[in-house]
């Protein structure tokens, strides 16, 4: 009986590496679509007030820099990662 109860613990509650595998893809998406959503949502404002390309390049500031705080948030979930002693010997 308790080694049935152990298994539906551990199923129950996912090991370290995925959550920070499945943190690490999240980020990295996130930082990648920021890009585009900050083009593409200058865009629609510039063809809202009928100006030039003024926030389309606004909106690509915004995202490139949006893009940069993701990625060195990211950043310190692999320093993590490599304090905890989780990550794999890299291959040299």
């Amino acid at each position: 009986m308790k080694i049935r109860q152990h298994e539906k613990d551990s199923q129950e509650q996912p090991d370290p590496l995925i959550k920070r595998g499945a943190k690490a893809y999240q980020g990295a998406l996130e930082a990648v679509l920021s890009i585009p959503i900050g083009m593409g949502l200058g865009y629609l404002v510039d063809r809202f007030f009928g100006t030039g390309p003024v926030f389309l390049f606004l909106g690509l500031a915004m995202g490139f820099a949006s893009f940069v705080m993701r990625i060195s948030s990211l950043r310190s979930l692999v320093d993590e990662a490599r304090e905890d002693g989780s990550e794999p010997p890299s291959e040299s």
